[in-house]
């Protein structure tokens, strides 16, 4: 059995791993950081299986300001990111996102587009005719408009990833595959992790970024959060007619969202309450041609004629408790923090969260106060307030 002392053991290399190991070992080189991945591949890893999506349309004024450091970080992301003279490219472009509005949800929206506006965002209301001008295919019939957001839009969510992974391995943190089967620990204090293989590794601090396995992961160290992992499912649709450009992000108040995506296709999703529960990564197509399909077709009557090319599945870990994640110390175990619960827009969130991961692990005052996140919220049973929405 080997035994090795880490001052961070992180679990999970996703984008929240990957990212909270980069920041740390950017503030400290001389730490000692592991990684442990089950599958470096990142085969079934929300991250790679995500839409890509990044948006600041959010109702929460701290979602916003994380989305506004994204797209800060993403600025001068492939020179910052440089490793032995390779840049990388993670194909970010402001395709815009499109949040088409009924009377029901009106009120709503223009309170969260009056936030936007406010944290600076470049958010505006369309009427249907505008929406109908830049986007001809679509019928607003029944919407009294939308919400655009000319900075959302897309990334290339492998290539952010293991740009992380690469950077914070040329930084020093070591990045180890393995299967985390418990987290150790000794009465109110973490130790460290077993591993499947009997290997034990001692930390200071462990970090649960285990995703849609988090949940199990933080029940080894007798920790409960209200996270479950929800199938969601994505199609890849050639259409007979082609739309005259890029479509953005475009979302209906019923949850069906689609965008365009390289090769002409376009991709579309929705999420439903009937989602199933559990580790499931099969996808099914009569989902698509008996449920989504003659919705997509009400909206856009062009594509009523279209070929369904491929789709795919992958889990969203998601918040029961308020659609928001679990971010920070677990008060009844000191030394276990955890980023749990994005419920499908981590993505975007993971430079905020990894920087303000390390900087708690580090003493460091917060430069993005996200203590709302705490996950103390759970032990007393204190939703985020919050009228508003998220896409889950």
């Amino acid at each position: 059995m080997q035994r090795k002392h880490y001052d961070v053991i992180i679990v999970g290399a996703g984008i929240m791993g990957a990212c909270t190991a980069y920041y740390l070992m950017k503030t400290d080189e001389k730490l000692d950081v592991a990684v442990i991945e089950r599958d470096p591949t990142y085969t079934r890893a929300s991250t790679t299986l995500s839409m890509a999506n990044i948006r600041v349309q959010f109702g929460l004024k701290e979602n916003i300001q994380i989305s506004r450091y994204a797209l800060e970080v993403f600025k001068t992301f492939g020179q910052d990111m440089e490793v032995d003279g390779e840049a990388p490219d993670i194909g970010h472009h402001m395709i815009g996102n499109l949040f088409l509005v009924d009377e029901a949800g009106e009120r709503v929206r223009k309170k969260d587009l009056e936030l936007q506006q406010s944290l600076g965002c470049k958010v505006e209301w369309w009427p249907p005719e505008k929406i109908v001008d830049h986007y001809p295919l679509y019928n607003t019939k029944g919407y009294v408009g939308a919400t655009f957001g000319a900075e959302d839009g897309i990334i290339d969510p492998y290539a952010l990833l293991i740009a992380y992974v690469k950077k914070a391995k040329s930084l020093g943190a070591e990045f180890i595959k393995g299967e985390v089967k418990e987290i150790k620990r000794q009465g109110k204090e973490v130790t460290g992790v077993r591993l499947a293989s009997g290997d034990e590794l001692g930390g200071k601090f462990v970090v649960n970024c285990a995703g849609a396995w988090g949940p199990e992961l933080a029940r080894t160290a007798g920790v409960e959060i209200p996270v479950i992992p929800v199938k969601r499912q994505v199609f890849a649709l050639d259409t007979a007619v082609k739309p005259g450009g890029d479509l953005p992000l475009t979302v209906l108040p019923s949850g069906l969202y689609f965008r365009t995506e390289t090769g002409g296709l376009i991709l579309l999703g929705k999420s439903m309450d009937e989602d199933p529960v559990g580790y499931d990564f099969r996808w099914d197509d009569k989902r698509f041609m008996e449920l989504l399909w003659p919705e997509l077709a009400e909206f856009v009557p062009a594509f009523d004629t279209l070929k369904l090319v491929r789709g795919w599945a992958g889990l969203y870990a998601v918040s029961t408790l308020d659609d928001n994640a679990f971010i920070g110390w677990w008060p009844e175990l000191k030394g276990y923090l955890m980023a749990n619960g994005f419920s499908g827009h981590g993505l975007q969130q993971g430079p905020a969260v990894g920087r303000y991961l390390s900087e708690l692990i580090l003493g460091i005052p917060p430069k993005l106060d996200l203590s709302i996140f705490s996950p103390e919220r759970i032990l007393e049973n204190r939703p985020i307030s919050d009228d508003s929405w998220a896409i889950v």
